[in-house]
């Protein structure tokens, strides 16, 4: 049976559902100082809640987390969630001026900040700071020192009595202008996806152990890694250095996780790299994609060269997680899968009417994780948010007979050249068949007022602009040819990890 937002009860915390029920003495984190148990997390949690309300944070107000993963990170999300206020989480690689845009916007009653952090946010202008890992006295007037506060503060602490229905969570996207927007999530997102996707489609056991590619400051790796393993006992792994392949190899040799959640560029690298075929990954029950679309050519590299079953599917901020997504033992390759239960999923015309199988339009998911707005902004929430508990994406999909949804691209990616419509994604996926090319992305470029398409490829060993535009044209329709194609190093990538298309539209 699937359970519903009516069956959660009418007292609803998600620290208190997720974190203090866990026996005390169990692993609950694997960090580069070595196991956490939940026991440590617990009181941790409990001593942050203390200090956030001597700090005068109260229930429904926003704390900005601008921190690195480890520990601390996860019991101040808690220790914020256990107290009734929201969380709120951005990258630790921002630029000043970007730490200020999300305080302008978020008004958050603090900021946690850490020692890698510190000097940008200060840069920014904010000045109330609850400060990780730095020594006491080298703080300014308006910053808390995080290590002797809490160490003073009870480490038991009554969880506030939210409700499902209550704002407990803000996950910022990134959208089509790329401004960032909040996508205000009640805790019943939380509670409700645990059921739906971790136990209905994971299958998420306390015996499992969690490595996330992507750092927590994004919600697909956090939900995964600190929220959904919470909810069965089981552990996730943490690091606060960026993700590499060599990384990420060193975690997976020390920790022997059962589940690593990816996304395709970091597979891609993890191909590439020259002892690829020599790593054992044989711990591992599956590896979830997610973040972008996984190409079916670097699918098919990573089960011959890994033996790892690959869970492809999507989600979005917007539905807190994901909504869309392969089985195991059931996957179909070159699709994202089938709708997670709990989800009533639709390919839709852009009048919202459904389109028979095998044809393709925008996806329509219908949920009571879905958020209830983009914060501050109803003009593109009405776009959006098309009816209750309803998101109306611009992922353009087909579905099969079976049920299967396959990924056609985005109706804002669609390239209109020489009168006729093009999908960036299907020429990156005729590309990434040819065996000299490492990864690739595909984007729009104009020239005399004609918009053309350009490839930048990052090639393995020998390979000519030439050849790559007569690879494509034997295999696709000759309108899809690359006008130019560039042979690059690398490709730029964003925050979570994912090819930074944008940057790469700026490139002249």
């Amino acid at each position: 049976m699937t359970i519903h937002a009516k069956d959660l009860p009418g007292t609803f915390n998600i620290a208190a559902h997720f974190l203090d029920g866990n026996d005390p003495g169990r692993t609950a984190l694997h960090t580069s100082a070595g196991p956490v148990t939940y026991g440590r997390i617990q009181a941790l949690a409990a001593q942050v809640g203390h200090v956030l309300r001597d700090l005068d944070v109260r229930r429904g107000d926003r704390v900005l987390l601008a921190l690195g993963d480890g520990l601390e990170s996860v019991a101040t999300w808690y220790g914020v969630q256990k107290i009734g206020a929201v969380t709120a989480e951005v990258y630790t690689y921002l630029q000043p001026d970007e730490y200020r845009f999300f305080a302008e916007y978020a008004r958050p009653a603090l900021v946690v900040a850490d020692a890698f952090t510190l000097d940008r946010l200060r840069a920014a202008g904010i000045r109330d700071l609850l400060v990780v890992g730095v020594p006491k006295e080298s703080l300014r007037a308006g910053e808390h020192h995080f290590d002797s506060l809490t160490a003073a503060a009870p480490t038991v602490l009554e969880a506030a009595p939210t409700t499902p229905d209550d704002v407990a969570m803000w996950r910022f996207t990134t959208g089509s202008t790329g401004k960032p927007k909040a996508c205000v999530l009640a805790a019943r997102s939380a509670a409700l996806s645990m059921e739906w996707f971790a136990k209905g489609v994971l299958e998420l056991g306390p015996d499992d152990v969690v490595l996330p590619v992507p750092k927590l400051f994004f919600g697909y790796a956090n939900n995964i890694t600190a929220l959904f393993p919470f909810g069965v006992g089981a552990a996730g792994i943490v690091f606060p250095e960026r993700s590499t392949p060599e990384r990420i190899f060193e975690l997976i040799a020390e920790h022997r996780p059962t589940i690593l959640v990816n996304v395709p560029t970091m597979m891609s690298a993890m191909l590439a790299h020259p002892d690829a075929a020599r790593q054992d990954l044989s711990s591992l029950r599956v590896c979830i994609s997610a973040g972008e679309a996984l190409p079916l050519e670097l699918h098919r590299r990573w089960l011959e060269t890994f033996g790892v079953e690959v869970m492809d599917g999507i989600g979005s901020s917007e539905m807190f997680h994901g909504y869309v997504c392969n089985r195991l033992g059931k996957a179909r390759l070159g699709t994202l899968g089938q709708a997670v239960p709990g989800y009533d999923v639709r390919v839709v015309d852009e009048h919202g009417a459904p389109v028979p199988d095998g044809e393709t339009g925008r996806l329509q998911i219908t949920g009571e994780t879905a958020a209830l707005e983009y914060w501050q902004d109803p003009v593109r929430s009405a776009a959006t948010f098309v009816a209750p508990n309803t998101v109306r994406s611009a992922d353009l999909f087909s579905r099969d007979q079976d049920g299967y949804f396959t990924f056609s691209g985005r109706a804002d990616d669609l390239l209109k050249v020489r009168g006729k419509w093009i999908a960036p994604a299907e020429i990156e996926n005729c590309l990434l068949t040819h065996p000299a090319v490492v990864e690739c992305a595909v984007v729009g470029f104009e020239r005399e007022g004609l918009t053309l398409v350009r490839a930048y490829v990052v090639p393995r060993g020998e390979l000519t602009a030439e050849e790559l535009r007569d690879h494509v044209r034997s295999l696709l329709s000759p309108h899809k040819r690359p006008d130019n194609v560039r042979l690059v190093d690398s490709l730029p990538q964003t925050a979570s990890g994912k090819i930074d298309r944008r940057a790469l539209v700026t490139v002249r």
